[in-house]
């Protein structure tokens, strides 16, 4: 059952698919309808907690007393050993006196205790997540791994509340065999990129400008419903502006090297070149090596020159870091982390590039898209997307000064990955799979696997429960609409905002699609609005509703609210089109409900 192989298919029993979505206020995070007040709860939640912990410090959330938040990234030394004890009040917040008398009212009253455990994938990897085998966790000593599961099988401390977060796409379903609430933010909308664009250039002679060029940008303004890629685009966009250059980078790839260009090139000199590059290699094999063990932060004495750590430091690759102290000695241990997981991501991938020691026959398998049964090579899930990049900017003369390697070695390279692609079994892939391939494709920039790709997809994609970011849709887009065939989309419970589904629909070459019936609904109204009765038209047609099973009180709901929508629609289309009468045919055609 723990096999990875298990893991993967109860991913999909765990997944949200079966369960209501809805909108969910801040204060509403940590009530679980029906459950038992005496048992540790689980929730999960796709954000950053910052504003939770200044809110519980303000006054709310207080059913807790006290409030313990971990960034995993400290905690995750596999040589650190903690008890319970020393995990609350010796890492966290070292009591002056009564440590004693205060832990033991948090043992005797858990269901006043919220445990933040932040950035949760940089304590598991693939391997089983161990079971707690301790006699006496609360005193025992034990791995910050074996003491979490003690506190997730509720072992330890059980009725404390247990808040864990975690990339969108990270699989925690893998590592926590039940949770009691998901949570997932879903980043800026659109008009939120836009003002917080405007925010960050406000004042500038250049802001109306900016805001221009990064929207003229559709795939990096995708990124933006990120609040971190957003500053990223923004002070990569303040910085080309003030170059005198007159457009942005068109590739996540692309991006990155100009961040590494413009941080690097004005300092950099005849004789510093070399030892430039040099660093720059140690770096990344640094990024690769510690990807590999699932960790972004190393010690000062694990780097191999304070060369090497003063040039990470001095251009913004590394930020300083604080180990805990250890219980023992009270010393505090410091130091590097990687100023940003992309970041080391782009590193990771420089490496796989320059790194002699890697044969070009050895390339694929450091890709995530191999097939369903086996697991992604390496934690730093976006090195396949910037290794595919970097392998068709072999030409680019920057890239090129990055390193002193042979450029037929890249071409080699290069070679071995479109002969993978042409040989990859396209339709076998898994729809996140797919998208994988999809965002490799695309930061390759070539007409070619574009036009190989494209004329491979099969005619009906289904992305039924798989999150569908921004970002992802665009690169869907991209390639649908460069292909001649027709295709048939299944988007329901997929996450996809407004303004994606949209310019999906809105291909010519889709033919039908299925959404959820709520987002549909909108989409109607927003096209209604602006009176787009031509595309309002359009997706009614192509929208399918048969066959349709209600599995919540929300779909019946929603199927009202759809049947509502067509005295409004019948006006629009008539109006549009000077017919007498008209059906939406996913309504008229309907002849059967399932109720499960």
């Amino acid at each position: 059952k723990n096999s990875v192989k298990a893991m993967e298919k109860e991913l999909v029993t765990c997944s949200l698919q079966g369960k209501e979505k809805a909108a969910l206020k801040r204060r509403q995070i940590f009530q679980i309808p029906g459950g038992k007040e005496l048992e540790t709860k689980v929730i999960v939640v796709l954000i950053l907690v910052q504003k939770i912990c200044q809110d519980w410090s303000n006054g709310e959330f207080s059913q807790f007393e006290f409030v313990f938040w971990f960034d995993c990234k400290q905690i995750s030394l596999p040589e650190k050993q903690y008890s319970l004890k020393d995990l609350l009040l010796e890492f966290f917040v070292k009591p002056q006196e009564g440590s004693k008398e205060i832990f033991q009212y948090i043992l005797q009253n858990p269901a006043k205790v919220l445990l933040v455990f932040d950035g949760f994938e940089g304590l598991h990897d693939h391997e089983n997540f161990p079971r707690c085998s301790a006699s006496q966790p609360e005193k025992d000593l034990c791995s910050i791994k074996e003491l979490l599961s003690g506190l997730i099988q509720k072992k330890i401390l059980n009725g404390c509340t247990l808040l864990l977060t975690a990339r969108p796409k990270d699989k925690v379903y893998q590592y926590v065999s039940k949770v009691d609430k998901t949570i997932e933010i879903v980043g800026f909308s659109p008009q939120q990129r836009e003002l917080y664009i405007t925010k960050y250039f406000e004042g500038l002679p250049y802001c109306d400008n900016a805001l221009t060029l990064i929207k003229e940008c559709e795939y990096l303004f995708s990124h933006c419903y990120s609040p971190v890629m957003c500053r990223f685009v923004c002070f990569l966009c303040e910085t080309v502006i003030e170059m005198g250059d007159k457009s942005l980078p068109s590739t996540l790839t692309t991006v990155f090297l100009k961040f590494v260009q413009q941080k690097i090139i004005p300092m950099q000199t005849d004789g510093t070149a070399v030892q430039i590059q040099e660093n720059l290699a140690t770096l990344a094999r640094i990024a690769w090596y510690l990807g590999e063990k699932h960790q972004s932060a190393m010690k000062s004495d694990l780097l191999p020159s304070r060369e090497v750590k003063e040039f990470a430091l001095k251009y913004g690759f590394f930020l300083p870091f604080a180990f805990p102290r250890h219980s023992d000695s009270g010393e505090e241990e410091f130091g590097s982390t990687f100023s940003d997981f992309v970041i080391q991501n782009f590193l990771g991938a420089l490496h796989l590039m320059l790194a002699e020691d890697v044969k070009d026959k050895s390339l694929t398998k450091y890709l995530s898209f191999p097939s369903k049964k086996k697991k992604p090579y390496n934690w730093l899930d976006l090195v396949p997307r910037f290794l595919a990049g970097l392998l068709f900017l072999q030409d680019d003369p920057y890239f090129c000064s990055l390193s002193n390697k042979d450029v037929k070695q890249s071409t080699k390279k290069q070679k071995t990955l479109l002969k993978y692609i042409r040989r990859l079994q396209i339709n076998d892939l898994c729809p996140e799979r797919l998208l994988e391939l999809l965002h490799c494709i695309y930061e390759t920039q070539s007409n070619y696997l574009l036009q190989h790709v494209a004329l491979r997809l099969k005619p009906d994609l289904s992305f039924l429960g798989v999150v569908l970011t921004p970002p992802d849709v665009h690169v869907l887009h991209s390639i649908l609409k460069s292909s001649r065939k027709e295709f048939s989309l299944d988007l329901r419970n997929s996450s996809i905002d407004m303004q994606g589904l949209k310019d999906l629909v809105g291909l010519k070459n889709v033919a039908s699609f299925r959404a959820s019936l709520s987002n549909t609904v909108r989409l109607w109204k927003s096209l209604e609005q602006p009176k787009d009765y031509e595309l309002l038209r359009a997706s009614t047609e192509k929208f399918v509703l048969d066959p349709f099973k209600a599995k919540t009180m929300k779909d019946v709901s929603d199927l009202s609210d759809l049947v509502e929508m067509q005295e409004k629609m019948i006006n629009c289309v008539q109006d549009a089109s000077g017919c007498n009468s008209y059906e939406i045919p996913a309504i008229k055609n309907l002849r059967r409900l399932e109720f499960a």
